[in-house]
This record gives C-alpha cells, structure tokens and sequence, in this order.
C-alpha cells in the first residue's frame, strides 16, 4: 500500500513554475528520500502535502484519503518535523510533550507512557534541562518525539540534518531508521550519503518533477555502465596491462591515470573472465579489481546538470 501519493502536481509562484506535474508514491513502512537541490521544490511539495499551501492543480492522497488545502483532516495521519523546530525554551522536554497533548487530545496516562518511551527512543529520557540549554541536534530529537507523539501513519522529516555535526546527524540517522517499524518516513534533503545509509525508496526532484525514482540498488542497476576499477602497484604495471588487455580484448575501452585503469565493456561478464585470465597471463597481480558501481551523487549530478 502506498501511505503518500502524489498526481500531476503544479504549483508556480508568480512566473516561476517550482512544481510541473509531480508523479510520487510512497511505499508503507519505508523510509523515502525525497532529494533535490535547494529550492528545487521539496519544501512546496510537503506544504502542500500538509494542507499548508495551496496548489495550482493535481492531487494528493494520505492513506488513501484526500489531501485539501486548509484544515485537511489527513493530518491526523502525519507527523511533522521542520527545518528547525521552535519550542518554548523555559519548558523541559516532559513539559513540552505534555502541552502538546492539549493539542493532539491524549489523556494524561497515555502523555506519561508514551511520553517516556518516546524521550528513550530519541535520547533525552534523563535529561532534565531546560529546552532553552540543549544544542540543535537535540532541540532535533525533541522534535521527532513530538512529531511521534500521536503515532503518525506517516513522518515528513525537512531537511533533518541540515547544519548538524556528524555526531548530531548520525542521532538523528540512528533514530529515523529505529522508526521505520511503527511509521513511513519521508526524509527530505539534499545530503546524498544520508539518503544511501538509511532509504529504502529514492527520489530525485528536478524541474519540478521526479527525474530519478525507485530503491537505490534498482536506480543503480538501471544506470550501470559496464566495466571495471583496477590498480596496480606502478604506473609501469598499469600502462603494461593496460596493453595487453587492449590486444586481447578489441571490445574494450581503457582509460589509464597513474596506477588505476578504468576498464568499460559492453559485455561487462565476458569482459571480467578474459581480464582475470590476463593477470594470471602476465603474471601480475593487481592491488585491487572492482566492478563499477554508480554512486548517488553521480547519479544525482547527471540528472540536475
């Protein structure tokens, strides 16, 4: 079941068009990284998602219920963690669930119980300070607590880690992935490694629409190319196979810089067994031989360039 969908999305402000026909599902219990560079759309896009703005055309549904702008009642389904959260700083973490619970409309025993667990999911369980003392990562944490607190079907995290330290980011890493068991993430960003660590489902936002989308290792497998990565221990070993491998092998196409060669064959599997047997030939043995795999952040400079 898709927990978001998205159909033929538009929105312009004025002259500029930000969104042109977004196309988006979002599996349930998956953790979705919704990547784009800075103002490529993905703010709008879950503004809209949440009622908060309104668009120019297409539609939106959150468990199969539609989306509306204004006080849309799908977001008792969604959780919201923004940019950088606000919270009253004279509160301690407990104080603050607790007025939140105003809102959301739990009694007082499930705030204490769910309370608790939800400060031990995100770190903060025995820190009694004030909100006021606590560093961003942590005014971060409390802020996925709180966007918990009225089990979300559905978590929209903007830009979680933006301007954390590495320790602060693999908190706040660590904890979406813990969650992926009781809701759907959708992690906003335009940090590519944290997308590769933790997302299930991938998708890349560019010119208003998806130009990328699907699990990381299918986008990979659709824009793989061919070849190899192979280092030698000397230039002179390099240039000597490199040789060879084009003698034996009329398929092929080798660049060379320094010790590494860079190998690309259309055959890739025909191409790997005969280079194999080359070194045994030459009675060399390189230091090291990989199959080429795309990276993200390949990935993601050719379809926004």
């Amino acid at each position: 079941m898709n927990i978001l969908e998205i159909k033929s999305l538009y929105k312009s402000f004025g002259k500029h068009d930000v969104l042109t026909g977004l196309d988006m599902q979002v599996p349930e219990h998956s953790v979705y990284g919704f990547v784009g560079q800075n103002g490529s759309g993905k703010t709008t896009t879950m503004k809209i998602v949440l009622g908060l703005l309104r668009a120019n055309q297409g539609e939106v549904y959150v468990c199969g219920e539609k989306a509306s702008y204004g006080e849309t009642k799908t977001n008792r389904h969604i959780g919201f963690l923004p940019d950088v959260p606000e919270f009253y700083n004279f509160m301690r973490p407990m104080e603050y669930l607790s007025l939140c619970r105003e809102i959301t409309g739990l009694t007082n025993k499930q705030i204490s119980k769910r309370g608790e667990d939800l400060l031990t999911l995100v770190g903060l369980a025995d820190d009694k300070r004030k909100i006021g003392g606590f560093s961003r990562g942590m005014k971060q944490r409390l802020g996925i607590a709180q966007a918990l607190l009225n089990n979300p079907r559905l978590l929209i995290c903007d830009e979680p880690t933006s301007a954390l330290d590495p320790i602060g980011r693999k908190e706040i890493l660590d904890i979406l992935a813990a969650v992926k068991g009781r809701t759907t993430v959708v992690f906003s960003t335009h940090v590519l490694s944290d997308v590769e660590r933790i997302c299930d489902q991938v998708a890349v936002l560019h010119q208003g629409k998806l130009a990328l989308s699907g699990t990381l290792a299918e986008i990979k497998a659709s824009h793989r190319q061919g070849g190899y990565i192979i280092e030698f221990a000397t230039i002179e070993e390099a240039t000597s196979y490199a040789k060879a491998a084009l003698l034996h092998l009329k398929t092929i196409n080798v660049e060379q810089d320094k010790g590494t060669l860079i190998v690309k064959a259309s055959d890739t599997r025909h191409a790997g067994d005969q280079l194999i047997s080359l070194f045994a030939n030459l009675q060399t043995v390189p230091l090291k031989f990989e199959v080429m795999e795309p990276t993200l952040e390949g990935l993601f400079t050719e379809v926004v360039q």
